[in-house]
């Protein structure tokens, strides 16, 4: 199956929960739907959303949560 990558589309900080005390958004191996959300990206106190544009499976998280990222760095991919 082909694979499509979910990149961020800004710098921030990469969650992959809506809150400390909850679960993450998605597992590897959750089935995710176009507008999906998978994570957030903080930048200055501001979160913005992370939704799939992909119909597929999480393969793999390519950030962990709390992480750095770049805009343009690739943050899942998916199996579409």
């Amino acid at each position: 199956m082909p694979t499509s990558e979910l990149r961020s589309p800004l710098p921030g900080t990469f969650y992959r929960k809506p809150a400390p005390d909850q679960p993450n958004f998605k597992e590897v191996g959750d089935s995710v739907a176009k507008g999906d959300v998978i994570g957030l990206v903080e930048v200055m106190k501001s979160f913005h959303e992370i939704a799939s544009t992909f119909d597929g499976k999480i393969m793999s998280f390519a950030a962990d949560n709390e992480d750095p990222v770049m805009a343009g760095q690739v943050l899942a991919e998916i199996e579409t």
